[in-house]
């Protein structure tokens, strides 16, 4: 896949000060993910809504190939601009923005309006997780790895999101080597009564561990799969039985009582 597009002398993109680009009227929710072993929230996810509070299936609705560069664009800006305002810095968390990898033109130009706006915002860089996800086989893998390497130089940390499912799997692992890998919520769900997604979570574990990759639960509904998770030796959990998505805020956690 050709990608090209207008960049000025310093780097940046043309595109990301275009005033005829789309405005998609974002805004955002964030939810925690948790590290059990502190209790305390690690990371928030900033997910995708509209200005209005609408979700993100009416906003992701109006994404096409000739805006979804600006959308990723919007998306980054939001993101860091909401979760500053509703107290990130003060939390020391991180944030976690998804990204479009068919959205970035090149790393190094198409992440400077991120790196403005965490300035402007105070934001250190290092509080910064970018996840990507492809459900559908990448057109140019060799142009996201170069994503991933650049995003980590720069100081990133990079996860790829809802592994297990469609075709985020083993292929993209031994490719991209992510800090950080979250296991789809399908391949969790009932973990707690079902031997086969107790091996196959387990296995993952194992290999990531050698790898040096991170293990994320996301998606965590019960007290058994969190139990379930737990056993296995992942820290960083996030869900519903942890803490739901929050407008414009973020969500203080809800620790289960102990069995």
């Amino acid at each position: 896949m050709e990608m090209s597009h207008t960049f000025d002398r310093v780097g940046a993109c043309v595109a990301c000060r275009s005033g005829d680009a789309p405005d998609f009227a974002l805004s955002m929710a964030f939810q925690p993910i948790v590290d059990m072993r502190t209790e305390r929230t690690w990371a928030y996810e900033a997910l995708v809504r509209g200005r209005d509070g609408a979700g993100a299936a009416e906003v992701l609705g109006r994404v096409t190939d000739a805006n979804r560069y600006a959308f990723d664009q919007q998306c980054r800006v939001a993101a860091i601009e909401r979760a500053v305002a509703a107290g990130l810095l003060a939390d020391g968390a991180k944030l976690s923005i998804n990204f479009l990898p068919n959205a970035v033109y090149s790393p190094k130009a198409c992440i400077q309006l991120t790196l403005k706006t965490a300035a402007a915002n105070h934001l250190p860089i290092d509080r910064l997780m970018f996840e990507f996800t492809e459900t559908e086989r990448m057109a140019d893998a060799a142009h996201v790895q170069n994503i991933i390497d650049t995003y980590q130089a720069m100081g990133f940390v990079t996860a790829l999101d809802d592994f297990g499912a469609g075709h985020a799997g083993l292929g993209l692992l031994a490719r991209f080597r992510p800090d950080f890998i979250k296991l789809d919520m399908e391949l969790l769900r009932g973990i707690d009564s079902s031997a086969p997604r107790r091996m196959i979570v387990e296995a993952m574990v194992g290999l990531c561990a050698r790898l040096g990759v991170t293990v994320i639960a996301e998606g965590i509904e019960t007290r058994g799969e969190l139990d379930a998770v737990r056993s296995l030796g992942i820290d960083l959990v996030q869900g519903y039985l942890l803490a739901s998505p929050a407008f414009e805020a973020l969500p203080g956690v809800t620790l289960p009582v102990a069995a």
